[in-house]
């Protein structure tokens, strides 16, 4: 890639950087913890214990008591925190949930978390201001500034130092296939269509002759192979014609091939759609020199089969030779 084109792509210069090798292979935190992981416990115990104390003022009630509601309040953000815990741990465990990695799947949660006690704080405040009574406890305020600070150490920490050492210089990996970019849908294609039949010239049959003896000479009629006059009787002089056998006025020879034994075409004209399972060259019949790809993405036309090569027509109307024709599948 030249300097004009690096400096023009913002993505590429920007992934350069992500994937730039640290000046050490670690990095200083606070025992086994990272600086960023230290603060997520922090904030996460402030919520958890705050969780058991009643979010409503006239009688008591947790958000452990308040349905399945907990599960997204507090629950899934204590799974998240576990698993951040569980990966300094076990670095060959737990890696994922579903095509999330662990920071991903955190920062879902707790954002989920803030923006439910932010609907608390919403309808809290909604009643007071149409004349009502004051019914949450400062429970609600804790754990929204909780979670709240939680996001900011997933979603934001990566563009705040110091917390984005915790995502600068980390090894490249595979991405789950749920996570890499989608297939490009093509059209399906359109079915080949059907050759026209050959017109050539109609046979016709020859007129039939009227002479008896021309008839039955092929029958093996001794008296059919001679001409009489039809005067005296006598046998007339010879002419140097001969009749003209069945066969020939049939048009078969008996010396000629049968059709069983005739060799078959060695290629095929009719065309048809097909697909490669992975990307080949297409090269000029003549020179041999590539002239255009395919590959599994896309039916191509071949319009002649070989046998051991394919006859291939490109959309701007190239046509080239495709010698590998392993795996390939007809359409």
């Amino acid at each position: 890639m030249s300097d004009a084109q690096a400096g023009s792509d913002p993505i590429e210069q920007h992934t350069a950087s992500d994937t730039e090798t640290p000046t050490r292979e670690g990095q200083y935190g606070v025992g086994p913890f990272t600086i960023r992981e230290v603060a997520i416990l922090a904030f996460w115990a402030v919520a958890f214990l705050a969780s058991f104390f009643s979010i409503w003022g006239r009688a008591f009630s947790s958000v452990w008591m308040s349905g399945i509601e907990w599960i997204l309040l507090i629950g899934a953000p204590t799974v998240a925190v576990f698993l951040i815990v569980l990966r300094r741990f076990s670095p060959e465990g737990i890696r994922r949930v579903g095509s999330l990695g662990i920071d991903q799947f955190a920062s879902v949660v707790f954002s989920v978390s803030a923006l439910l006690w932010l609907q608390y704080i919403w309808s809290t405040i909604a009643t007071v201001a149409g004349r009502g009574p004051w019914l949450t406890t400062w429970v609600i305020w804790v754990e929204f500034f909780a979670m709240l600070a939680l996001v900011f150490l997933t979603v934001f920490a990566p563009y705040v130092a110091p917390f984005d050492e915790d995502f600068r210089g980390r090894p490249e990996v595979p991405a789950h296939r749920n996570a890499r970019p989608v297939r490009a849908v093509i059209p399906r294609p359109a079915p080949a269509p059907a050759p026209k039949p050959e017109t050539g010239p109609v046979a016709t049959s020859e007129p039939q002759t009227s002479s008896m003896t021309e008839a039955f000479a092929p029958l093996g009629d001794p008296y059919a192979a001679e001409t009489r006059d039809t005067d005296t009787g006598a046998p007339a002089e010879d002419t140097g014609w001969a009749p003209t056998p069945a066969y020939a006025r049939s048009g078969y020879d008996p010396s000629a091939p049968d059709a069983e034994d005739a060799p078959a075409p060695a290629a095929s004209e009719q065309p048809f759609w097909a697909l490669v399972p992975v990307e080949r060259d297409v090269v000029d019949e003549a020179t041999g020199a590539p002239m255009f790809r395919i590959g599994p993405t896309a039916w191509a036309l071949v319009v002649a089969d070989r046998g051991s090569s394919f006859l291939v027509r490109h959309e701007d109307g190239r046509v080239g030779v495709l010698n590998d024709v392993s795996g390939v599948t007809r359409g």
